[in-house]
Protein backbone atom coordinates (compact mmCIF):
# COMPACT_ATOMS: atom_id res chain seq x y z
CA UNK A 1 0.00 0.00 0.00
CA UNK A 2 1.43 3.37 -1.02
CA UNK A 3 2.23 5.73 1.84
CA UNK A 4 0.63 9.15 2.04
CA UNK A 5 4.11 10.65 2.11
CA UNK A 6 4.82 9.00 -1.25
CA UNK A 7 1.60 10.37 -2.75
CA UNK A 8 2.78 13.90 -1.97
CA UNK A 9 5.89 13.31 -4.12
CA UNK A 10 3.81 12.60 -7.23
CA UNK A 11 2.89 15.18 -9.86
CA UNK A 12 -0.31 17.15 -9.11
CA UNK A 13 -2.60 15.32 -11.54
CA UNK A 14 -1.10 11.98 -10.55
CA UNK A 15 -1.75 12.78 -6.87
CA UNK A 16 -5.44 13.33 -7.59
CA UNK A 17 -5.61 10.18 -9.73
CA UNK A 18 -3.95 8.14 -6.99
CA UNK A 19 -6.47 9.36 -4.42
CA UNK A 20 -9.22 8.38 -6.85
CA UNK A 21 -7.68 4.93 -7.37
CA UNK A 22 -7.35 4.25 -3.64
CA UNK A 23 -10.98 5.10 -2.99
CA UNK A 24 -12.03 2.97 -5.94
CA UNK A 25 -10.09 0.05 -4.45
CA UNK A 26 -11.69 0.71 -1.07
CA UNK A 27 -15.13 0.59 -2.69
CA UNK A 28 -14.21 -2.80 -4.14
CA UNK A 29 -13.31 -4.13 -0.68
CA UNK A 30 -9.55 -4.09 -1.20
CA UNK A 31 -9.44 -2.26 2.10
CA UNK A 32 -11.12 -3.65 5.19
CA UNK A 33 -13.19 -1.65 7.62
CA UNK A 34 -10.55 -1.75 10.33
CA UNK A 35 -9.88 1.52 12.12
CA UNK A 36 -6.37 1.74 10.67
CA UNK A 37 -7.74 1.53 7.12
CA UNK A 38 -10.35 4.20 7.79
CA UNK A 39 -7.70 6.51 9.24
CA UNK A 40 -5.50 5.82 6.22
CA UNK A 41 -8.29 6.87 3.84
CA UNK A 42 -8.81 10.07 5.81
CA UNK A 43 -5.13 10.91 5.40
CA UNK A 44 -5.27 10.06 1.71
CA UNK A 45 -8.29 12.32 1.27
CA UNK A 46 -6.45 15.21 2.93
CA UNK A 47 -4.00 15.16 0.00
CA UNK A 48 -6.74 16.98 -1.92
CA UNK A 49 -6.20 20.00 0.32
CA UNK A 50 -2.50 20.27 -0.53
CA UNK A 51 -1.15 22.98 -2.82
CA UNK A 52 -0.41 20.52 -5.64
CA UNK A 53 -3.95 19.15 -5.74
CA UNK A 54 -5.41 22.65 -5.48
CA UNK A 55 -3.54 23.58 -8.65
CA UNK A 56 -5.59 20.93 -10.46
CA UNK A 57 -9.00 21.09 -8.78
CA UNK A 58 -11.31 24.04 -9.47
CA UNK A 59 -12.43 25.93 -6.38
CA UNK A 60 -16.09 25.23 -7.16
CA UNK A 61 -15.46 21.51 -6.61
CA UNK A 62 -14.29 22.01 -3.05
CA UNK A 63 -17.85 22.44 -1.72
CA UNK A 64 -18.51 18.81 -2.70
CA UNK A 65 -15.09 17.71 -1.46
CA UNK A 66 -15.85 19.31 1.91
CA UNK A 67 -19.11 17.33 2.13
CA UNK A 68 -17.23 14.12 1.39
CA UNK A 69 -14.65 15.02 4.04
CA UNK A 70 -17.37 15.55 6.63
CA UNK A 71 -18.76 12.04 6.01
CA UNK A 72 -15.29 10.51 6.17
CA UNK A 73 -14.55 12.28 9.45
CA UNK A 74 -17.68 10.63 10.83
CA UNK A 75 -16.09 7.26 10.04
CA UNK A 76 -18.24 6.34 7.06
CA UNK A 77 -17.34 3.04 5.36
CA UNK A 78 -20.04 3.36 2.69
CA UNK A 79 -18.88 1.84 -0.62
CA UNK A 80 -21.08 4.25 -2.55
CA UNK A 81 -19.38 7.20 -0.86
CA UNK A 82 -15.96 5.84 -1.77
CA UNK A 83 -17.01 5.30 -5.37
CA UNK A 84 -18.57 8.79 -5.54
CA UNK A 85 -15.25 10.26 -4.40
CA UNK A 86 -13.32 8.25 -6.99
CA UNK A 87 -15.59 9.19 -9.88
CA UNK A 88 -15.81 12.85 -8.89
CA UNK A 89 -12.02 13.17 -8.93
CA UNK A 90 -11.78 11.52 -12.35
CA UNK A 91 -14.44 13.91 -13.62
CA UNK A 92 -12.41 16.84 -12.27
CA UNK A 93 -9.41 15.55 -14.22
CA UNK A 94 -11.56 15.04 -17.32
CA UNK A 95 -10.29 11.51 -17.67
CA UNK A 96 -12.89 9.10 -16.40
CA UNK A 97 -11.67 5.74 -17.73
CA UNK A 98 -14.08 3.26 -19.24
CA UNK A 99 -13.98 -0.32 -18.02
CA UNK A 100 -12.00 -1.34 -21.10
CA UNK A 101 -9.29 1.34 -20.87
CA UNK A 102 -5.71 0.27 -20.15
CA UNK A 103 -4.44 2.10 -17.07
CA UNK A 104 -1.27 2.16 -14.98
CA UNK A 105 -1.07 1.43 -11.27
CA UNK A 106 -1.65 5.16 -10.68
CA UNK A 107 -4.90 5.12 -12.67
CA UNK A 108 -3.44 6.95 -15.70
CA UNK A 109 -3.97 5.78 -19.26
CA UNK A 110 -1.15 3.39 -20.14
CA UNK A 111 0.54 4.98 -23.16
CA UNK A 112 2.85 1.99 -23.48
CA UNK A 113 -0.11 -0.04 -24.75
CA UNK A 114 -0.43 2.17 -27.82
CA UNK A 115 0.53 1.21 -31.36
CA UNK A 116 2.58 4.18 -32.54
CA UNK A 117 3.29 4.81 -36.23
CA UNK A 118 5.34 7.45 -38.04
CA UNK A 119 2.21 9.54 -38.46
CA UNK A 120 2.36 13.13 -37.20
CA UNK A 121 -0.23 15.90 -37.09
CA UNK A 122 -0.04 19.68 -37.28
CA UNK A 123 -2.97 21.51 -35.69
CA UNK A 124 -3.13 24.84 -37.52
CA UNK A 125 -5.09 27.24 -35.33
CA UNK A 126 -7.93 25.04 -34.17
CA UNK A 127 -9.74 27.48 -31.93
CA UNK A 128 -12.04 25.13 -30.03
CA UNK A 129 -10.50 23.30 -27.06
CA UNK A 130 -13.20 20.65 -27.50
CA UNK A 131 -11.96 19.95 -31.02
CA UNK A 132 -8.34 19.86 -29.85
CA UNK A 133 -9.19 17.34 -27.13
CA UNK A 134 -11.16 15.22 -29.58
CA UNK A 135 -8.26 15.18 -32.05
CA UNK A 136 -5.94 13.99 -29.28
CA UNK A 137 -8.35 11.18 -28.44
CA UNK A 138 -8.47 10.00 -32.07
CA UNK A 139 -4.69 10.37 -32.33
CA UNK A 140 -4.20 8.07 -29.34
CA UNK A 141 -6.39 5.44 -31.00
CA UNK A 142 -4.90 5.61 -34.48
CA UNK A 143 -1.15 5.60 -33.96
CA UNK A 144 -0.14 9.27 -34.12
CA UNK A 145 3.40 9.67 -32.83
CA UNK A 146 3.40 13.45 -32.32
CA UNK A 147 1.18 16.49 -32.61
CA UNK A 148 2.57 19.93 -33.40
CA UNK A 149 0.30 22.66 -32.09
CA UNK A 150 0.62 25.90 -34.07
CA UNK A 151 0.50 29.09 -32.02
CA UNK A 152 -3.09 30.30 -31.95
CA UNK A 153 -4.52 26.82 -31.48
CA UNK A 154 -6.45 26.19 -28.26
CA UNK A 155 -4.06 24.78 -25.69
CA UNK A 156 -4.07 21.02 -24.99
CA UNK A 157 -3.84 22.01 -21.30
CA UNK A 158 -7.12 23.95 -21.43
CA UNK A 159 -9.56 22.25 -19.05
CA UNK A 160 -12.04 21.67 -21.91
CA UNK A 161 -9.33 20.10 -24.07
CA UNK A 162 -8.36 17.83 -21.19
CA UNK A 163 -11.98 16.88 -20.53
CA UNK A 164 -12.66 15.96 -24.15
CA UNK A 165 -9.34 14.17 -24.61
CA UNK A 166 -10.19 11.81 -21.73
CA UNK A 167 -6.56 11.69 -20.61
CA UNK A 168 -4.94 11.36 -24.05
CA UNK A 169 -3.20 14.73 -23.89
CA UNK A 170 -0.81 12.77 -21.66
CA UNK A 171 -0.39 9.74 -23.93
CA UNK A 172 0.28 11.53 -27.23
CA UNK A 173 3.48 13.56 -27.45
CA UNK A 174 3.03 17.17 -28.53
CA UNK A 175 4.88 20.45 -28.87
CA UNK A 176 3.74 24.04 -29.42
CA UNK A 177 5.41 26.23 -32.05
CA UNK A 178 4.92 29.50 -33.91
CA UNK A 179 4.07 29.15 -37.59
CA UNK A 180 7.36 30.79 -38.62
CA UNK A 181 9.45 28.35 -36.58
CA UNK A 182 7.39 25.42 -37.81
CA UNK A 183 7.82 26.37 -41.46
CA UNK A 184 11.57 26.55 -41.01
CA UNK A 185 11.53 23.06 -39.52
CA UNK A 186 9.30 21.69 -42.27
CA UNK A 187 11.59 23.06 -44.97
CA UNK A 188 14.35 20.89 -43.55
CA UNK A 189 12.36 17.67 -43.25
CA UNK A 190 12.31 14.92 -45.83
CA UNK A 191 9.00 13.62 -44.57
CA UNK A 192 6.07 14.07 -46.97
CA UNK A 193 3.43 16.59 -45.91
CA UNK A 194 -0.24 16.71 -46.84
CA UNK A 195 -3.31 18.67 -45.80
CA UNK A 196 -6.78 17.49 -44.87
CA UNK A 197 -8.58 20.10 -46.90
CA UNK A 198 -11.37 20.65 -49.40
CA UNK A 199 -10.54 20.30 -53.08
CA UNK A 200 -8.12 17.42 -52.65
CA UNK A 201 -7.91 13.82 -53.73
CA UNK A 202 -10.66 11.47 -52.56
CA UNK A 203 -9.59 9.80 -49.33
CA UNK A 204 -10.48 6.41 -50.80
CA UNK A 205 -7.89 6.93 -53.55
CA UNK A 206 -5.25 8.90 -51.67
CA UNK A 207 -1.84 7.26 -51.30
CA UNK A 208 -1.03 7.78 -47.63
CA UNK A 209 2.68 7.79 -46.78
CA UNK A 210 3.96 5.27 -44.25
CA UNK A 211 5.95 8.12 -42.68
CA UNK A 212 4.41 11.56 -43.01
CA UNK A 213 2.83 14.69 -41.58
CA UNK A 214 -0.81 15.74 -41.96
CA UNK A 215 -1.90 19.36 -41.49
CA UNK A 216 -5.33 20.05 -39.98
CA UNK A 217 -6.68 23.56 -40.55
CA UNK A 218 -8.86 25.82 -38.43
CA UNK A 219 -12.61 25.40 -38.15
CA UNK A 220 -13.39 28.52 -40.21
CA UNK A 221 -10.47 29.22 -42.54
CA UNK A 222 -8.82 25.84 -43.02
CA UNK A 223 -5.07 25.43 -43.50
CA UNK A 224 -3.06 28.65 -43.74
CA UNK A 225 -1.65 29.60 -47.16
CA UNK A 226 1.93 29.24 -45.92
CA UNK A 227 1.43 25.68 -44.72
CA UNK A 228 -0.79 24.73 -47.64
CA UNK A 229 1.98 25.76 -50.03
CA UNK A 230 4.33 23.24 -48.40
CA UNK A 231 1.66 20.54 -48.72
CA UNK A 232 0.91 21.30 -52.37
CA UNK A 233 4.59 20.97 -53.20
CA UNK A 234 4.64 17.58 -51.47
CA UNK A 235 1.64 15.24 -51.40
CA UNK A 236 -1.03 17.92 -51.74
CA UNK A 237 -4.46 17.52 -50.22
CA UNK A 238 -6.77 14.72 -49.16
CA UNK A 239 -10.53 15.25 -48.96
CA UNK A 240 -13.49 13.32 -47.58
CA UNK A 241 -16.42 12.97 -50.01
CA UNK A 242 -19.71 14.19 -48.52
CA UNK A 243 -23.35 13.57 -49.40
CA UNK A 244 -25.23 15.94 -47.11
CA UNK A 245 -26.63 19.45 -47.26
CA UNK A 246 -23.64 20.85 -45.35
CA UNK A 247 -20.50 21.62 -47.27
CA UNK A 248 -18.20 20.38 -44.53
CA UNK A 249 -18.08 18.35 -41.32
CA UNK A 250 -16.66 19.12 -37.90
CA UNK A 251 -12.87 19.29 -38.01
CA UNK A 252 -12.37 16.75 -35.23
CA UNK A 253 -14.75 14.30 -36.92
CA UNK A 254 -12.97 14.77 -40.25
CA UNK A 255 -9.60 14.24 -38.56
CA UNK A 256 -10.84 11.02 -36.96
CA UNK A 257 -12.01 9.71 -40.32
CA UNK A 258 -8.70 10.58 -41.96
CA UNK A 259 -6.61 9.09 -39.15
CA UNK A 260 -8.51 5.82 -39.26
CA UNK A 261 -8.02 5.58 -43.04
CA UNK A 262 -4.30 6.33 -42.67
CA UNK A 263 -3.97 3.81 -39.84
CA UNK A 264 -5.87 1.12 -41.77
CA UNK A 265 -3.73 1.72 -44.86
CA UNK A 266 -0.52 1.32 -42.86
CA UNK A 267 -1.58 -1.77 -40.93
CA UNK A 268 -2.88 -3.41 -44.12
CA UNK A 269 0.46 -2.84 -45.85
CA UNK A 270 2.34 -4.29 -42.87
CA UNK A 271 0.22 -7.45 -42.89
CA UNK A 272 0.46 -8.02 -46.65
Amino acid sequence: MITVKKIYTLKPRTQVRKVSTLFYEAARNNLSKEESDIEYLKEVFNVLYGDAAKSVIDEENYARIDRFKSKLEQGSTDKILYEDISQMLLAVLGSEPSDWDFVTEHGELDGDRRTVLHHSLILDRLRSPFNVGSVFRSSDSFGVDKIIVVEGTASPTHKRSIRTSRGTTETVDYTEMSEDDLIEELKKTKRPIFALELGGKNINEFEFPSDGIAVIGSEEFGVSDALLKLCDSSLGRVSIPLAGSKGSINVSVATGIMLQAWFANETEERSS
